[in-house]
């Protein structure tokens, strides 16, 4: 049946396909350090070993402010983004969003954002302008937040970690725009607070 569930996914994804795959996924409390995660989804077959428990030992630099699963609560990427990898990452991610409409499987829809606001360039955007993959060893072909979720688990990679903690830092710059010209005034810069809330800094500030 978890064969039937995957050929599905790929196949033609919908709410109710990723509700039956959830009986399939794991819990976080089995995401532990030395652990195999085998990759099988719409883009990608990939395997590799988890270096850490789940949210432990991250860079001293790197301070996300929101986790992989509170993103995807809030409503990001218009519910559009890893919705074919439910069963790589822990399924207590996914309850909450496919109960409150926050997951799009079948087409893009900017209404399930926290901000009710288009706020990404697509994949094949990011493809030509040669933003992804960033380096030999990066199996990242979604992007920051495919590195993200998967950083957060425990998968380390060095070279990879180094090139996109640097991004995120990067990023920080428009949160200090938000800051400067728009504390406090969260129906300003909505384009711009969601996407700080899609590289995980703090969209409310």
């Amino acid at each position: 049946m978890m064969e039937k569930t995957i050929k599905e996914i790929k196949k033609k994804l919908t709410i109710d396909v990723m509700k039956r795959a959830l009986k399939y996924a794991d819990s976080y409390k089995e995401f532990k350090k030395n652990r195999k995660i085998i990759v099988n989804d719409k883009m990608q077959k990939y395997t590799y070993i988890l270096s850490e428990n789940p949210n432990q030992n991250f860079r001293t630099d790197f301070k996300p402010y929101f986790t992989p699963k509170q993103m995807i609560e809030l409503g990001i990427f218009e519910g559009k983004y890893l919705n074919d990898c439910i069963l790589e990452f822990p399924k207590d991610w996914f309850f909450k969003p496919i109960l409150n409409g926050k997951l799009s499987p079948e087409y893009p829809n900017p209404s399930v954002n926290y901000f009710k606001i288009k706020s990404r360039l697509s994949l094949q955007e990011w493809k030509n302008r040669k933003w992804i993959p960033c380096h030999e060893k990066d199996k990242d072909i979604r992007g920051w937040f495919q590195w993200y979720c998967r950083y957060w688990i425990g998968r380390r990679i060095p070279e990879v970690d180094n090139i996109q903690i640097g991004r995120w830092k990067k990023f920080k710059r428009h949160y200090v725009q938000v800051e400067k010209n728009a504390k406090n005034q969260i129906c300003s810069r909505q384009r711009q607070r969601q996407a700080l809330l899609q590289w995980s800094w703090n969209c409310f500030v």
